[in-house]
């Protein structure tokens, strides 16, 4: 399935009545239901124990700076602006563990430059810059699990 797909799905049902869907295309199956707030959760199988994906999850050496510090939350969403995760997933910083990270922090980035992976049923999901800016915060620890919409990054535009 395509992700702009699930994503389109997942939109569709916070916006309409229903309360749960369930699809199935080639193999992959999705739930999407919407708890008793309204607020919508994302559903994917998993493949795999989980303790298989743990042993795949790329090593890094040291821990990278996540990040600079960042003002109150009240004034991040103004100054600063959010890439969240299309989907649930792995948060991978770099393409693979021996490899430099996609987007550091001070990194000048523009819209289309990848930021990161999110591995999702052993498929790695590229993620995307829509906006241009410089990277002040990585939300997220390489090799750590992450829900849909989840900020990975704080962009200062």
């Amino acid at each position: 399935m395509d992700i702009k797909f699930v994503q389109q799905i997942v939109t569709m049902v916070e916006k309409s009545d229903v309360h749960e869907i369930e699809l199935e295309s080639k193999g992959v199956k999705i739930r999407v239901t919407k708890n008793s707030s309204g607020q919508t959760m994302s559903s994917y199988p998993m493949m795999m124990p989980q303790t298989m994906y743990a042993a795949q999850a790329p090593v890094q050496s040291a821990p990278a700076p996540l990040a600079a510090p960042v003002p109150a939350a009240a004034s991040v969403e103004k100054k600063y602006k959010e890439v969240k995760s299309p989907i649930v997933g792995t948060f991978y910083r770099s393409p693979s563990p021996d490899s430099e990270p996609y987007a550091e922090v001070g990194s000048q980035i523009k819209a289309g430059t990848v930021l990161c992976i999110v591995e999702a049923m052993k498929l790695m999901n590229e993620i995307e810059a829509d906006f241009a800016g410089t990277i002040v915060k990585v939300c997220v620890e390489n090799g750590k699990p992450v829900e849909y919409n989840q900020v990975l990054f704080l962009v200062e535009p």
